[in-house]
This record gives C-alpha cells, sequence and structure tokens, in this order.
C-alpha cells in the first residue's frame, strides 16, 4: 500500500505483524464518548498539553537546545533517560493525530521536531545526556546510560508518523539516521554489547517494517540474542536478573527482574520471532507469558510486587499492601498480549488485554487528566497525604495521584497507550473464503473496516462495563462476505448472543461467531453478565489467603475509607460472603462486618490470644464497592481490594 503524505492513513496502527491477521487502523474505529472515548478525549485535550508543560518548566526540552547551542557542560535537568519522555509524548501526538486532526497538536509537533532535529549529531547519534562537552562518552554505560533505550523510544515516534502521515517527514529523517548509527556500532563487525534496559528492540523491528528496511530487524535479532550473557555491568544491590540479562531469552521459563524491561524484551522478541519466523523463540515468550499470568499477576492485571528494583516477585509472591505495579508495566504487559493476540488468535490474550486496560492503564491518569498513579497497590493502609500539586513528586508510594514525577515514564506512557487504543480493539482475519472481523474489546463507536469488497461500517452502541449489552448494528456492508465474531470475556459465563432475525442463544468464553455474513440493516446484540461476583485467591498466595475480592463484568472494585461507617477503620472490615454482592451503577454494595480497635497490649507485639479478644466490637452493616479505576478521586483515603472474609 502506498501512504498518502498529505493526511492520516486509516489503516495505520503500532503493530504490523506478518501473517493473515492485522489489527484495524486507528481511523477504521471513531471512540463516540463512553468510557474509552471519555478517556482518550481527555488524554488529547489535557494530558498532552500537561507533559509538554512540564517538561519545559523542569528543563528536559532545554536540553535538546543546549546540544544544539553546543553549551552542554555543567548540571543537566532530569535523569539520563529524560529524551525518552519528551519521545514518548510525542508519539501520542503522532497517533492522536493519526484519527483526529488537531491544528494545536500540529503545532506542538511541529516545534518539537525542530528542537530534536537540531540536536542530532552529523552521524546520526542523537541524546542529551552522554557524548558532548562535558559528558561522559557515547555509550560509556550501558548498563544504566539508557542510550538506546531513548533511541528506541525516537524510533517509535518514527513508526507512528511513518504510518499516520508517511515516510516524507523530518521526524523520519530523524530516527533512520539514528537507527544507521546503531546498526553501524552495534553490529556484527561494532560493539557486542546490549542496553541495560530493553525497548531498542521493539523500535528496530517496526521500523524495519515500516521503512521496509531489513537491516534494523536484523540488528534488533543480535540484541536479542546477545542478552542473557552476563555482559552488563552490575548495579549495586542488584543481580543481572534484573536486566535479563542472566538466561537468553528463549532459555527462561518465566519474567523476572525490572517488570518493564521484562515486558518490553518480550515483546521485542515476539517481534523478532514472528518476523523471521523463529517458532522456538516465539514458544519460548509463551512459556513466559503462560507462568507469569498464572503464578506472578495481579487481580488487576498489574505486574511486579517488588518496590526495591520495580520487579517480579517469586512464584506466589503477590503481597497486596506491597504490590508495586507499575502504570508502565501495564502497558508493556498490553503490548506482549497484543503481539501474541495477532499471532494465535487466542482469546486468553484479549482477556488479559482488557483486565489490564481497565484496572491499571484507566487506574493512572485523574479524572482530569493531569495527574498520574505510578504505582498501583491494592491496598492502602494510610491516606496518601504527602503529594505537592505542584511540584515533583517521588515516582512510587503514594496513595494520590501527583501531576508529575522524579522519574516521569508513567504519564507519557499512559498518553501514547490512550491515543491509540483502538489499534487492540480489533483485527481482521483475511485468510480463508471470507474475512471475519474480531472484536475484541467493546468501546461505544462506529467501526469502518476496509475490506476489498469495500468497508464494512459498523454502529456500536454500549454502556459498557456499566452495562452488559452490546448492540451491533451494521451500516454498510461489503460486498463480498464478511463475518464477525465477537469476544466473551472467561468470566461471562451465561452471556448470549443474538444475531440477524434470530433468537438469543448461550455462547460459551473464548469466541462467538454470528452465524452469516453481514448484510446492511443486520442487528447484533452481545450481552454480558456483569452482576457482581466474589473472586478468591489461589491459597499458594500467602498475602492473600483467607481474603476475597469482588468483580463486576472487567472491572475489579474496591472498598474506599470515605464509604465506611464513622470509627470504622479499612483494617477492620471483613466481608460476609454469605450474602452475594448486588449490583448498584458500576460498583456493588455488600455486607461487612465492621469492627472498632480493640484496646491493644501495652509493650507487646500486636498478636491476640484469641480472635475476639476483650476490648473490641463489631456490627454489620452494608457498604457500596467502587471501581478500582477511580480510587482516590475524592481525596486521600485507605483502600483495599482484597477483603478478609467474615
Amino acid at each position: 500500500m502506498t501512504l498518502d503524505t498529505t493526511r492520516a492513513d486509516p489503516l495505520a496502527r503500532p503493530v504490523v505483524a506478518p501473517g493473515s491477521r492485522r489489527g484495524i487502523g486507528l481511523g477504521e474505529m471513531r471512540l463516540v464518548g463512553g468510557f474509552w472515548g471519555g478517556l482518550q478525549e481527555t488524554n488529547a485535550r489535557a494530558t498532552l498539553r500537561h507533559c509538554h508543560d512540564w517538561m519545559e518548566r523542569l528543563g528536559w526540552l532545554a536540553n535538546f537546545d543546549r546540544v544544539a547551542r553546543g553549551a552542554t557542560g555543567g548540571e543537566r535537568p532530569g535523569w539520563q533517560f529524560s529524551d525518552s519522555e519528551v519521545y514518548k509524548l510525542l508519539e501520542a501526538v503522532a497517533w492522536q493525530l493519526g484519527h483526529t486532526p488537531d491544528p494545536a497538536a500540529e503545532r506542538l509537533w511541529g516545534e518539537l521536531v525542530g528542537r530534536i532535529a537540531s540536536a542530532q549529531d552529523d552521524d546520526g547519534y542523537l541524546n542529551t545526556c552522554f557524548g558532548h562537552d562535558g559528558q561522559a562518552g557515547r555509550y560509556s554505560d550501558l548498563s544504566a546510560g539508557h542510550e538506546l533505550y531513548c533511541t528506541g523510544h525516537l524510533l517509535q515516534v518514527a513508526v507512528a508518523r511513518v504510518r499516520t502521515h508517511g515516510e516524507d517527514d523530518e521526524l523520519v529523517r530523524i530516527a533512520r539516521r539514528a537507527a544507521d548509527h546503531v546498526c553501524r556500532e552495534f553490529g556484527v563487525d561494532g560493539r557486542q554489547g546490549i542496553c541495560g534496559h530493553p525497548e531498542i528492540e521493539l523500535g528496530l523491528v517496526e521500523l524495519g517494517r515500516a521503512l521496509d528496511e531489513p537491516a534494523y530487524i536484523e540488528q534488533a535479532r543480535l540484541f536479542i540474542e546477545r542478552r542473557g550473557r552476563g555482559s552488563l555491568a552490575p548495579i549495586a544491590l542488584l543481580s543481572p536478573a534484573y536486566f535479563q540479562d542472566d538466561v537468553p531469552v528463549r532459555e527462561a521459563d518465566r519474567w523476572r527482574g525490572h517488570a518493564v524491561r521484562a515486558l518490553y524484551l518480550a515483546a521485542g522478541a515476539l517481534d523478532v520471532a514472528t518476523e523471521t519466523g523463529d517458532g522456538e523463540l516465539f514458544a519460548a515468550v509463551e512459556r513466559q507469558w503462560t507462568r507469569s499470568v498464572e503464578r506472578r499477576t495481579y487481580l488487576t492485571g498489574g505486574m511486579g510486587s517488588r518496590h526495591q528494583d520495580e520487579g517480579f516477585g517469586d512464584d506466589w509472591e503477590l503481597p497486596p499492601d506491597r504490590a508495586y505495579c507499575e502504570t508502565c508495566a501495564g502497558v508493556a504487559s498490553i503490548m506482549v498480549s497484543w503481539r501474541l493476540l495477532l499471532a494465535t488468535g487466542d482469546a486468553k490474550y484479549a482477556d488479559l488485554i482488557e483486565r489490564t486496560m481497565f484496572n491499571v492503564v484507566a487506574t493512572s491518569p485523574r479524572a482530569d487528566g493531569r495527574a498520574f498513579f505510578y504505582a498501583n497497590p491494592l491496598h492502602q493502609r494510610e491516606p496518601g497525604g504527602d503529594v505537592r500539586p505542584d511540584a515533583v513528586n517521588p515516582r512510587a508510594e503514594g496513595g494520590i495521584r501527583a501531576p508529575w514525577f522524579d522519574v516521569s515514564c508513567c504519564p507519557t506512557n499512559v498518553a501514547r497507550t490512550l491515543a491509540s487504543w483502538q489499534s487492540c480493539a480489533a483485527f481482521v482475519d483475511e485468510e480463508g473464503e471470507a474475512p471475519v472481523v474480531t472484536i475484541a474489546q467493546y468501546a461505544a463507536g462506529e467501526m469502518r473496516v476496509a475490506t476489498d469488497g469495500g468497508p464494512l461500517v459498523l454502529e456500536i452502541e454500549t454502556a459498557y462495563p456499566a452495562e452488559g449489552a452490546v448492540r451491533i448494528r451494521v451500516r454498510e456492508a461489503s460486498a463480498d462476505p464478511v463475518s464477525l465474531r465477537l469476544r466473551v470475556p472467561h468470566w461471562a459465563t451465561g452471556a448470549t448472543l443474538r444475531g440477524p432475525g434470530g433468537a438469543a442463544r448461550e455462547c460459551a468464553p473464548g469466541w462467538a461467531d454470528v452465524a452469516a455474513p453481514l448484510v446492511a440493516g443486520d442487528e447484533i446484540v452481545l450481552d454480558l453478565p456483569v452482576a457482581p461476583r466474589l473472586t478468591w485467591p489461589d491459597p499458594r498466595i500467602d498475602a492473600a489467603r483467607g481474603t476475597v475480592a469482588v468483580e463486576r463484568g472487567p472491572l475489579v472494585l474496591c472498598l474506599e475509607s470515605v464509604d465506611l461507617p464513622d470509627g470504622a477503620a479499612i483494617d477492620g472490615i471483613a466481608l460476609d460472603t454469605g450474602q452475594a454482592p448486588r449490583g448498584s451503577g458500576d460498583g456493588a454494595i455488600v455486607r461487612v462486618r465492621a469492627s472498632t480497635p480493640h484496646a491493644g497490649s501495652a509493650g507487646r507485639p500486636p498478636f491476640l490470644e484469641r480472635p475476639d479478644h476483650p476490648g473490641g466490637t463489631a456490627h454489620e452493616v452494608e457498604v457500596p464497592l467502587i471501581p478500582y479505576h477511580r480510587w482516590a478521586e475524592r481525596g486521600p483515603s485507605t483502600m483495599r481490594v482484597l477483603l478478609p472474609m467474615a
């Protein structure tokens, strides 16, 4: 397909893997209100400018200006990887412009690209922290310097721009020169190093696909094969597993170490595997996904239980109150699962994407799009009152969203994910007698899917996830037969599907096929049971034994202290599992036993001789549970997802 360089390409999408299954393009789905449409609109209206203004205020953008002026001596604002935040913001702008023209976003794009272009060295090297007067030499700290990591994010910006705008673009030329530089420096006859933070692999493969440049894909393959050989210099208190440099990728059976690093590496390995037909490498990542999801993933889809290294814990190490669950790890998890879904068509990957989207990605931004969670614990013991509303904040703990962080990778990662949300909503199988359009994620809007027989236009009406009905009307049918397939989530036992002119039939979790090829005027209704339900943790999770959670459709619910009766504390609540939770809006009402604190024993550890220790009182009361993604929107609070059983 020849790209039109004068307008956005409707088929533009972040991942273009080989094979007959393709994700829909950004221009093939328009969100209209609803849960995701509202978040995407807030992202475009508020978050993009918010991120830009903070980076300008802190001098992260001016770092490019200093390199251009040759004024790099002295202290440089920001961490060594701050360039990557500029690139992720630009990627978000590119995807946003790919489906919604916006003069203000175009001006922002032009301003940032101009400043970046002025900082690129003649040989293609581009970094504001290394390689210039008064700075450490190029690639002098591959373990912690993040140079290749930053370049990888630059290349992903170029991928977004090529696919939404075309190759004739200044940013694309910048990225091509940077990628060529990396291939010269780190090719077969060059430096045999790798980056301490995987990311360059993702950028190289997708840019290689976008520009039809196999050298970039081969360089990504080299980086994947070099990892796991213990070549990175150690960082204090952190083992080679922190970098995933302890075991070769194709030999590992689980994700370990720094969660974002592990997941970016897995996504890059999948790209290399699908592009080169490396079945062994692909199977290795599938194996890692399975074990890590089954044993190292929270109910919310969050990954990473340890604060020290922002990393995965051991199997079953999932403490709710110390859950790290970095927002960026949620974004990276979606990137991995989407690639696996495109390659295999297995609905379990779409299920995890939905869980993570609703309960990690949607949890991070405040309703106004100008404050964010970095970490996402499942139990907040103390109200988070230490966030400064107009200052840089610590990156990790905090029970209230912060406007900006010392390490602000999460706001820009959320921005690029929301800007391109529709790219993982559906895919098209083009193998066989007739194309099959599969809707994997549900949102209100319009799909206009390109097929050889002309567009298939679907209107989707739904209040999901607050309500379970998804109504799909065929406004325009392709001249050639096209079939429709819908995802029934794993929790949706008892879901029903009513096809054109037929009676409703029950459909099992997985994929549900609409029986006949679509024609204009058809109406399909999928009804998903979103009544609240109890969910118990695996008994091997020591930190969660004896607790229960409540879910409602794809939403994990939580109890927040602002909804407790006077005198009750979040850690004095036990759920009565004998009474089923009942729906209330998009949350639930449950009966709990609320205990007031006992007198305690002076000078002794807080352990009781018997559970009914004198001094405590308990009474039963009904309390509301709200979607986890909305917690702390009403101010500082305490919160629990997993509640002790009465």
